[in-house]
């Protein structure tokens, strides 16, 4: 499999200790307090199921649109081989560009993910099979549903390389997290500043929740605990 980008070093990085207690809206607050405004993506990619809690580690891939299939070209090559290559808490991330003819993600990706112990799936093009994709309880972000097969009309070029998903910077190991609000991606240079801040935030907003719901006035909390 190509490799444009060194990845191997966030192999099997496990996800943060306490990563289920996070959620998207404290993370983008914890990177806004670093001066880091632009790692959410756009209210257009929302989750299958927003019940679900997706973190892990981005497995990237860049899908390009075609308009011809070349009769002995086999065009699932590269993504069968970065699902075969998923290892625990992979988050597949697939660039493509918005495009709403690539419908790169369904029922047999997710199946296979899963087995492998995958997270989850981002991707700012369109996917299928939904009702599979909701039996499984995978975590997966979409643009849009559509019943396309990607076969003619798009595929990737490339895996394990930084991508632009929905104007977002995302790099192989970054740290990607979904909730019911969307996806935020923390790279990894900043990943353990960011997790510090989130997590002391986290318990300053438990103590303000505790005394507004007994009474206390609103502008009485944030001046105690500084965070709304």
């Amino acid at each position: 499999m190509p490799s444009a980008f060194t990845f191997q070093s966030r192999r099997n990085a496990p996800r943060p200790a306490g990563w289920e207690t996070l959620f998207a809206a404290l993370l983008s607050d914890s990177l806004d307090s670093l001066g880091i405004a632009h790692q959410v993506l756009s209210s257009r990619i929302r989750p299958l199921d927003d019940t679900l809690l997706m973190c892990g580690r981005a497995r990237t891939g860049i899908y390009l649109e075609t308009a011809y299939l070349s009769p002995d070209e086999n065009p699932y090559e590269l993504e069968i081989a970065l699902v075969d290559d998923l290892t625990e808490n992979d988050v597949v991330v697939l660039a493509t560009g918005g495009s709403p003819r690539i419908a790169p993600w369904g029922g047999l990706l997710s199946t296979a993910s899963k087995a492998r112990g995958a997270a989850g799936c981002v991707t700012d093009g369109l996917i299928r099979d939904t009702a599979e994709i909701r039996r499984l309880g995978l975590p997966v972000y979409h643009r849009g549903i559509a019943p396309l097969d990607s076969k003619g009309r798009g595929a990737i070029r490339e895996v394990d390389v930084p991508v632009f998903c929905d104007d977002v910077r995302i790099e192989p190991g970054d740290l990607i997290f979904g909730d019911a609000d969307g996806v935020v991606v923390v790279p990894a240079k900043v990943e353990a500043q960011v997790l510090e801040i989130a997590f002391t935030k986290l318990k300053a907003e438990g103590h303000s929740m505790r005394e507004l719901r007994a009474g206390s006035y609103l502008r009485d909390v944030y001046a105690k605990y500084g965070v709304l």
